[in-house]
């Protein structure tokens, strides 16, 4: 007997299976809130020069506020203050002549920046002088807390294998919180930056122990379902972040907001269940048939353990050295078919990670306010997660993840081909793109974690996400490259996306085939099928 076919006797998806979805959301709200967070707390509010030191000898007299712009800061192509650049001295007779003022001396801001804040109350920018030749810093916090993202990624996916999903998913929400909350008294960018970094370590164990919790828990006939599932709360908080940032228009504030749900989590995760897949791969058969029973009791299936001895569960899942070795990364690399798995799978991560987040990161320059925007392109991802449902269903695993990787380099592609001053046009491409992207997310965290064998499943995870993370770390700091070229980010993400989609045809298909519980399943080619109870 098979875990597969014992899974389907006690409920492969029933009300069991649907509380702790709703327990795994209540943390993964946070998780979208934080990834998208920098397109708010880092926004550059419209800036100039502070002149107000230049007034100390009341040499601007009874001249007007724009007046006294006027002379003391020359204009830009669109009639704006100069954001980073000043008169060497004030140029009174700008006030009568002002279109001659392109040849004269000019110097860097002396006094700090005056800042709009009709917007924003405060953001990091604002906060800490992040403009100008400081610009860098601001782009940089969100790949800093991406880093912390790839770290948390590589740590939490080999904790888990070792020490447990359920242990470590509380780890991770202490983690997060504590680092979430101290990152909104910081004092300095570089306290804030290393509170960031830790903050993103956290809320990766959450992104991956919740996934892999609930595709553990799903029968191979309700796997899809449950990963589309619980990957909804994705696409409800995108959409909800927007709402939040507007009336928590204090970047400090905001920070404490996005983080609170994480206090109802700890709260809550007495209730979430321990894999009872990786219960039983480590030895601990009680505990394994404690949950096992939980989930026939919740089901309505009370009576299908009652022949089944929690010593008799050794047999449903034969692992190498059971409850004795030790896995690690390692082991994704020392056989062929595992290795060539892995290498695939970081691949794929790489691509999509770094697509998505160059689209998701960049929701400025399309004419729209930065609310609607971020609210658009959350509502397009949940038609985008039907899309995926219903490809993964028909299409697979392996065609879904190319076609929908694909098409968002395709939408870039057009994108760039498009001129500024059509707007309209450019936004819908920008969010159709936007939204395949988050159908390749959608099928690829599912195609991942079915890859991957029990025994090594959160390494398998943790690793690939660790190489997506450093695609997202990058994404970030492409975007500098605008000043080298302007389209040349959008090109770098549509060739990226168009050549990982490509090669992601080389992985195989998992759609209706038992999950591998140990190296050896991997290294041997897997059957389809479609696990039904036992009569």
């Amino acid at each position: 007997m098979k875990f597969e076919n014992l899974l389907a006797e006690v409920g492969g998806f029933g009300k069991f299976q649907i509380i702790m979805i709703v327990l795994l959301v209540i943390p993964r709200v946070t998780l979208p809130f934080h990834f998208l967070l920098n397109n708010f707390i880092a926004a550059i509010p419209s800036h100039h020069c502070d002149i107000s030191g230049l007034d100390a000898d009341g040499i601007f007299g009874n001249l007007s506020r724009e007046e006294r712009l006027t002379v003391s800061i020359p204009k830009q192509e669109d009639g704006t203050p100069a954001s980073c650049h000043m008169f060497s001295h004030p140029q009174f007779y700008l006030l009568s002549n002002s279109s001659s003022s392109t040849d004269l001396p000019l110097v860097e801001c002396q006094n700090e920046w005056e800042y709009d804040n009709s917007t924003f109350k405060s953001t990091l920018a604002t906060e800490f002088d992040l403009v100008c030749d400081r610009i860098g810093l601001n782009k940089a916090s969100a790949t800093i807390f991406f880093i912390g993202v790839m770290v948390g990624a590589a740590f939490s996916g080999w904790l888990s294998d070792r020490y447990g999903r359920k242990p470590m998913l509380m780890v991770s929400y202490l983690v997060t919180a504590t680092f979430g909350v101290a990152s909104a008294f910081s004092q300095s960018f570089i306290m804030f930056a290393i509170m960031r970094f830790f903050t993103g370590m956290g809320l990766t164990g959450i992104s991956i122990i919740t996934y892999v919790l609930c595709v553990e828990w799903a029968d191979i006939e309700h796997r899809t379902l449950a990963g589309v599932l619980i990957s909804l709360d994705w696409s409800t908080s995108t959409m909800i972040l927007p709402g939040i940032a507007y009336f928590a228009n204090d970047w400090r504030t905001l920070v404490l907001a996005v983080t609170a749900p994480l206090g109802l989590a700890v709260i809550t995760w007495r209730w979430i269940p321990e894999s009872a897949r990786w219960l039983i791969v480590n030895g601990r058969l009680d505990d394994a048939h404690l949950y096992l029973s939980k989930c026939a009791s919740f089901n309505k299936r009370e009576n299908s353990l009652k022949d089944i001895k929690p010593q008799s569960l050794a047999a449903v899942i034969v692992a190498e050295n059971k409850g004795n070795r030790t896995y690690s990364f390692l082991d994704l690399m020392r056989s062929p078919k595992m290795r060539k798995l892995s290498i695939l799978s970081g691949t794929t991560w790489f691509g999509v990670a770094f697509t998505y987040y160059g689209i998701s990161l960049n929701i400025s320059g399309f004419g729209l306010n930065l609310y609607l925007t971020q609210f658009i392109y959350g509502a397009i991802e949940m038609p985008s997660k039907l899309l995926a449902y219903l490809c993964l269903d028909k299409l697979g695993r392996r065609y879904s993840q190319v076609g929908t990787l694909v098409t968002t380099g395709v939408c870039i592609g057009i994108t760039i081909l498009i001129p500024k001053n059509l707007w309209l046009p450019r936004t819908i491409v920008a969010v159709l793109g936007k939204g395949f992207s988050e159908a390749a997310f959608t099928c690829l965290f599912l195609y991942t974690t079915e890859i991957y064998p029990t025994v090594l499943r959160q390494n398998g995870l943790g690793y690939s996400s660790f190489v997506g993370r450093v695609g997202v770390s990058l994404a970030p700091l492409v975007g500098l490259l605008d000043e080298v070229w302007l389209p040349l980010p959008q090109v770098l993400f549509c060739t990226v996306a168009i050549i990982v989609g490509l090669l992601a045809l080389l992985l195989p298909e998992t759609h209706n085939v038992r999950l591998p519980e140990t190296i050896e399943d991997i290294e041997k080619t897997r059957k389809r099928s479609i696990c039904l109870p036992l009569e």
